[in-house]
This record gives C-alpha cells, structure tokens and sequence, in this order.
C-alpha cells in the first residue's frame, strides 16, 4: 500500500496541472525565445510593454468573449458592438457633451447591443450564432446611418487619449491598468459569485441549472449585457489609440478574441474554463501576431492561422466532453 502511494500522489498532482495554461505558456516562452533570434528588440522593455498595451484591448474583448462562451453560446456581433461604441463615445463627446461622457456613453450602446443579444437567445431561443450575426449587421447599418457611411469627424476626448495612453503608473500605460481592472473584477465574479458559479452550471448543462432552480434566463441575458459592454469599452480605448474611432474597427478582433479565449483551456461548448488561461490566450495572440507581422505574414495567413487553431481546439474539448458524458 505504501508503495502505491507515491504513484498515486504524483497522479493526483498531474491531475491538477491546467493543461492548456501550461501548454500557451510554453508557447509564449518559445515564441518570445523566437523572436529574439529574429529580432533582438522583441524582448526590450519598450517593445514588451507596447505589446502589453496592444493586448489590453483585446484581453478586454476577449473577457466579454469568455463569459458568453461559458454559457456554451458565442456572440458575433463583437466587430460592431465595438465600432458603435466608440463612435457614439467619440461623435457625442464631440457635440458638446464633455470628454467626460464618451466612456458612459459607449458603455450604455455596448450594454444596449448586450441586452438585445440577451433577450433573443434567453427568452427568444433563438441561437446565439444566428442572433447575433444579425444583431452585427443591424448595428453596421445603424452605424453607417449614423456617420453617413464615414468616420465621425470629431476626434478622441482628452479623457480618453489619458486613460488609454497615459500612465498613472511611470512605464505602464493605463490602458493595462483597465484591463488590469477588469480581469479582477471578472475573476472574482467568477470564483466568489453566486452569478459565476450560474454561469458554470449553464454551461455544464443547462436544463439541470434551470430544475435546480438557478434563474437561467437572467443570466444569459446578463453575460451578454457584459460581453457588450466589454466590447464597447474595449472601442472607446481604441479611440484613444489611435486619435479617433473608423469604420470597421472592430473586425479585427472578433477571430482573435475567440481564439485567446479557447487557447487560453475554455471550452468552447461551455461550463469549463479560467480567467487566467483567457490572460495567457490572449498574450499568445499578440505576441504571435507581432512575430507574424515581422516575418511579414499577409493577414489571410493571420486569419488561417486563428481558424485552424479554433477548429483544432474544439475537436479536441468535444471529444473531451463527448468522454466524460
């Protein structure tokens, strides 16, 4: 029995190995050991911290992302969520309403967008996939109508271009900080909440949470009110980014937001995943994003490259799933 033992005591500790965590980590490692040969000034300081501010607007996109995909749902209309957003944030900042309203107002058009999501997949039953695709191409509509199909003219509150490009911390933008910010408040809604531990069920199985008693509907609707507004602010500090809010800027993040989230050990049909997985996701993302733009790899090999991953990682969590049932 001893003997047995020790072997049964390095199972139980392999057991606890989070996988996926260890595996992103080691890419990043090998990615950042890559690079330096490539490029000595991939690991200088600057080039570090310039890739930490660029993945604080996708990390914060892609914990919107994780909530919903918790649920086993998925939510399309990230690309334009974002866009309106920050250009409802950026166009009534500039009509008079103060610097200091953009970031409400963006928040309040990601949160509306999130509610809509919400009420047609919780009360509607209508697939999360085919709704918010739809919701997406309403709000491009609502958007083009809006800025009569260009940029608004006006540029990124004084506000805005502080919280996204200053640094309250010496070295650190605080466009980190808010995502910083943000990662908390989502872990500890995930593991000290009531409403995290909803979410969890949902995924596992639904129909089980709604016969426990867990009020289901609510909580879809309300992950999806959060997605939105994940989306939305992650678009208004877009806007301080890059001087002011464009069409489409969203689009790019919708695959990669995906992608950091799965990579990161979420399952992509819901009930298992950690935040911090979803931080390592998304640093992997942007820093395979940087080493393919320095080898010069056009964007359709990017997006191939974020499908294959997508796909592969749900083969291998369903079959996963299909094991345990």
């Amino acid at each position: 029995m001893s003997a047995a033992n020790p072997g049964a005591g390095l199972r139980a500790s392999l057991a606890r190995i989070d996988l996926p965590l260890l595996i992103a980590s080691l890419c990043i490692l090998a990615i950042l050991i890559g690079g330096a040969f490539y490029n000595r000034s991939f690991l200088s300081p600057h080039y570090l911290i310039q890739q930490l501010e660029v993945a604080s607007f996708l990390g914060i996109v892609a914990t919107g992302a994780m909530l919903v995909i918790l649920l086993g749902h998925i939510d399309l209309s990230v690309p334009w969520t974002l866009t309106a957003g920050a250009m409802l944030g950026t166009g009534l900042s500039g009509t008079g309403w103060g610097g200091a309203a953009a970031i409400p107002i963006a928040l309040l058009t990601g949160a509306a967008a999130g509610l809509v999501n919400g009420i047609g997949v919780a009360w509607l039953r209508i697939p999360s996939m085919i709704f918010t695709l739809g919701v997406n191409a309403v709000l491009q509509g609502l958007m083009v109508l809006y800025t009569g199909g260009s940029a608004p003219p006006s540029t990124a509150a004084p506000l805005v271009l502080w919280l996204t490009g200053g640094h309250l911390v010496p070295g650190l933008p605080n466009a980190v900080l808010v995502w910083l910010l943000v990662g908390v408040s989502t872990s500890l809604l995930l593991r000290r909440t009531i409403f995290g531990r909803t979410l969890y069920a949902i995924g596992n199985r639904e129909r089980a949470a709604y016969l426990s008693g867990m009020q289901v509907k609510p909580a879809i609707c309300l992950t999806f009110v959060l997605a939105g507004a994940s989306s939305a602010l992650a678009g208004v500090l877009l806007t301080g980014y890059s001087g002011k809010a464009f069409q489409g800027m969203g689009d790019t993040y919708l695959l990669p937001a995906i992608a950091a989230v799965v990579l990161g050990g979420t399952s992509i049909l819901g009930g298992q995943g950690r935040y911090a997985g979803t931080v390592v996701g998304t640093i992997l993302i942007v820093l395979l994003q940087s080493m393919l733009a320095v080898m010069q790899m056009p964007d359709a090999g990017r997006q191939i490259i974020y499908g294959a991953v997508i796909f592969s990682m749900l083969l291998l969590y369903g079959r996963g799933r299909r094991g345990q049932a």
